[in-house]
């Protein structure tokens, strides 16, 4: 008997409109997390690609920072995932909370 079994797509469309597959995202020892980097591997979770569980233990991310990636990317689209423009974006986002 075959069990329930997860199919997941052999690509996905990236931030910047190109195909990503696994082997196409950024090796497991990754250090240096340029927005870039970051975007990528938030549109293989967000396409299929990889799940949640699957990126923290490839990249060594805790599950609190791969979230905090998906937040600033839905918040601000890739501008969002630059360390330097966190609290920035953080504030504008809360700004525009308020208003509603």
């Amino acid at each position: 008997m075959i069990e329930n079994q997860k199919i997941r797509p052999a690509k996905v469309i990236g931030p910047l409109g190109e195909p990503l597959t696994i082997d196409s995202l950024p090796p497991p020892d990754t250090t240096r997390w340029v927005v870039r980097r970051k975007a990528e591997v938030v549109a293989a979770v967000n396409g299929g690609l990889m799940s949640v569980d699957d990126v923290c233990m490839r990249y060594n991310l805790s599950a609190e920072e791969f979230a905090g990636w998906q937040r600033a990317v839905d918040r601000s689209g890739m501008p969002g995932l630059r360390v330097t423009r966190i609290q920035h974006y953080k504030t504008l986002y809360e700004r525009q909370q308020r208003k509603y």
